[in-house]
């Protein structure tokens, strides 16, 4: 199975773009990073940061 490229990524991110509009996206990202960066903290049993 091939990996997705480039071009492909492009295209899903104008799609995403198009659905959800800029502000809605930037949302989403903030708050996922937020979430990875909870998740590792926890796995690191780094409790005293939140």
């Amino acid at each position: 199975m091939e990996s997705i490229g480039l071009p492909e990524l492009l295209i899903i991110l104008a799609i995403a773009v198009l659905l959800f509009g800029p502000s809605k996206l930037a949302g989403l990202g903030k708050g996922l990073g937020q979430g990875i960066k909870e998740f590792k903290n926890a796995l690191r049993g780094d409790a005293t940061e939140g």
